[in-house]
């Protein structure tokens, strides 16, 4: 075993690895840093701040040529399984407005984010997060991130319960032990809601097999912890609302026709942060390891840990996740290591069936006599604006019926052990606040998701969040246009190629690359479990419907049945996309299409010559375009003139 604690000695290593090995486990230069009258804290503090659930940025919007950055801090929860109390919840309502931006925004792992938070404000904020049983302990940094689960909460299916109870004792297995964040941040008082599990006590000291180190106060992580972020979902077969193929490690409860609990399946090696011409970086969906029972599921996650920790690359960042520890070494290198760690081997896989993407939206019982409530809410923003009043509702609604609620993959947010009786007051807040109900509102933008990114957020390179309502009102109309009202495929955006939106796991995918250009992803399946393909490297915003009207056309003339558009996508191939784009001519898909039933402004806007033809005629012009290879509307051209000529 790679002995972490002098990693010096073993190979060239990033500086972010000498600024661990000087923090004492995570306490400095932050605690020394935080006692200055200063709004922001050196380079070196702000890598070892992240472990503490917190990133430095400065707000770009507010940048004046020779003044000082305004800077600010975004925080984050820790919060397994998305789960959120009511005392936490109305805790950082309050925080968001006395020292945020007054909104809160629920992340893509299931935590909250409060962004513009100064640095004065830091301690009293994060205090008053731990003393409301909130964490922000390990949700960014070198380490385990927070654990994701299925947010449904139901409790007549024990598979869900148990991969919430797992997502909770993990989480706890490799929270850091040395103490600094409570020094920091609370004088040494530390916060405990909750007795640990046994197990996880146990199995935190256990080493037969080098897993751990007993002599650190970091018994898991040592003295330099992980050589990158590590990320670990649970769920339960045939659900995919955590995208666990985007996962470090997903554990998939496994029970027996009793729904007693007998063990997990194992996948590892998912990833999808990547460099824009860094070939070497990619995204990467996880692989099927084996199958642990039970009884040894902690020492199969720490044997796991215990492999990256000690085999991951430390010298060279961007190759520092699992997933290329996997790809350079193959699976079956890899889980020999794990196994040798484990002391045993894994078993084969369970089958399970397919899994499928869920959002839980909407009113659902939850198998005891209540329900749970799914809110849509548009990237994950809780604010109120205009008419739109989701901070209000939610606020009023946990203040009066004190429901715990738990965040989603998809960044909602679920409320559930609602009283029956208390169902239509519940709505009538909603309806009063402007909130729609999920059927209402655009399945584009309901299931869409986009990253932060500008004016905050120190990575991209171009905006997300705040263009993506238009641009989902844009593919809308332009989907209208074309003959495909209401159809319905998953969008992502992000303005870096980090991932945090996984905006490669997407049927259709806009990857910033500068100020208004995008990297164009389609093709990856409506469930998550395959990868998107590049189409166009370089989009600008402006050019958006030129670039996907003949997209949208190839489809509506070549798609198979009850085909969706991420399967169509994989199937015909990005180079017989690119290859039918280049003939096409803008309009000319309208001309053998119905007049769709409703247009935009933005359609209304353009002319369109279109002409009617009968359903069987139609689906003749479409079997011969295929046979021809020529783009419908070719053929279709074609025909009418030859027919005209022959008039002559």
């Amino acid at each position: 075993m790679v002995n972490t604690s002098a990693p010096l000695e073993i190979q060239k290593v990033s500086k972010v690895e000498g600024i661990k090995e000087r923090s004492n486990f995570l306490r400095e230069p932050v605690a020394s840093e935080l006692l200055l009258d200063t709004t922001h804290f050196s380079e070196e503090a702000i890598q070892i701040l992240k472990f503490h659930g917190s990133y430095q940025q400065d707000n770009r919007d507010n940048r004046v040529k020779g003044q000082e950055k305004d800077y600010q801090f975004m925080l984050r929860t820790r919060s397994p399984g998305g789960f959120i109390p009511p005392e936490l919840y109305l805790t950082l309502d309050r925080l968001a407005d006395e020292y945020g931006n007054h909104t809160l925004r629920a992340t893509t792992r299931q935590g909250f984010q409060l962004h513009g938070v100064l640095k004065k404000n830091l301690k009293a904020t994060i205090a008053a997060i731990v003393r409301s049983m909130g964490s922000t302990l390990g949700a960014c940094g070198d380490l385990n991130r927070n654990v994701m689960a299925p947010p449904a909460p139901y409790k007549n299916r024990p598979e869900y319960q148990y991969a919430w109870e797992y997502a909770n004792t993990i989480a706890d297995l490799l929270t850091p032990q040395a103490g600094a964040y409570y020094e920091i941040w609370l004088d040494g008082e530390k916060v405990i809601s909750a007795e640990e599990h046994p197990e996880v006590v146990a199995a935190r000291q256990r080493n037969g097999t080098g897993t751990i180190f007993h002599d650190s106060p970091e018994p898991i992580y040592g003295t330099h912890y992980m050589p990158r972020k590590f990320k670990i979902s649970v769920t339960v077969p045939g659900d995919n609302s955590v995208d666990l193929f985007s996962q470090d490690v997903s554990l998939v409860v496994i029970t027996d026709q009793a729904g007693e609990l007998q063990g997990f399946n194992i996948y590892a090696g998912g990833g999808l942060g990547r460099t824009h011409n860094k070939e070497e970086t990619f995204p990467r969906v996880a692989d099927p390891i084996g199958y642990v029972d039970k009884a040894d599921v902690y020492e199969a996650v720490k044997a796991i840990v215990a492999t990256q920790r000690d085999y991951g690359d430390r010298g060279d960042r961007r190759h520092a996740r699992m997933k290329y520890l996997l790809e350079d070494w193959g699976v079956e290198r890899f889980r020999a290591k794990v196994e040798e760690y484990l002391g045993k081997s894994l078993h084969p896989l369970k089958p399970t069936p397919a899994f499928q993407f869920l959002n839980f939206l909407d009113w659902h019982e939850q198998g005891d006599g209540k329900l749970f409530l799914g809110i849509s809410i548009e990237n994950g923003r809780v604010k109120d604006e205009g008419t739109f009043q989701l901070k209000t509702a939610l606020r009023e609604i946990v203040e009066t019926f004190n429901l715990p609620m738990r965040l989603t993959p998809s960044q909602n947010v679920l409320l559930y052990d609602i009283n029956p009786a208390d169902k239509d007051r519940i709505q009538q807040i909603l309806d009063r606040c402007g909130i729609q109900r999920p059927d209402a509102i655009d399945s584009l933008v309901r299931d869409g998701m986009a990253c932060p990114a500008l004016p905050t957020c120190g990575l991209a390179t171009t905006e997300s969040e705040r263009v993506m309502p238009s641009v989902l009102a844009r593919i809308r109309a332009l989907l209208d246009q074309v003959g495909l009202a209401n159809e319905h495929f998953i969008i992502r955006m992000t303005g870096c190629p980090n991932g945090c939106a996984r905006p490669y796991l997407a049927e259709l995918a806009f990857v910033g690359t500068g100020a208004g250009l995008y990297q164009v992803w389609v093709g990856a399946s409506p469930n998550q479990d395959r990868l998107a393909k590049v189409y166009m490297e370089k989009m600008h915003v402006d050019t958006l419907e030129a670039t996907l009207e003949p997209v949208f056309a190839f489809f509506k003339t070549a798609r198979q049945a009850e085909e969706g558009f991420g399967d169509f996508c994989d199937r015909v191939g990005v180079e017989a996309i690119q290859a039918f784009a280049a003939t096409y001519q803008p309009g000319d898909f309208a001309t053998v299409l119905e007049e769709p039933a409703s247009a935009s402004p933005t359609a209304a806007a353009k002319i369109r010559r279109r002409v009617t033809v009968r359903e069987d005629v139609y689906t003749r012009l479409q079997e011969t375009a295929l046979k021809q290879g020529k783009p419908l509307s070719h053929l279709a051209t074609e025909a009418i003139a030859a027919y005209l000529e022959n008039l002559d």
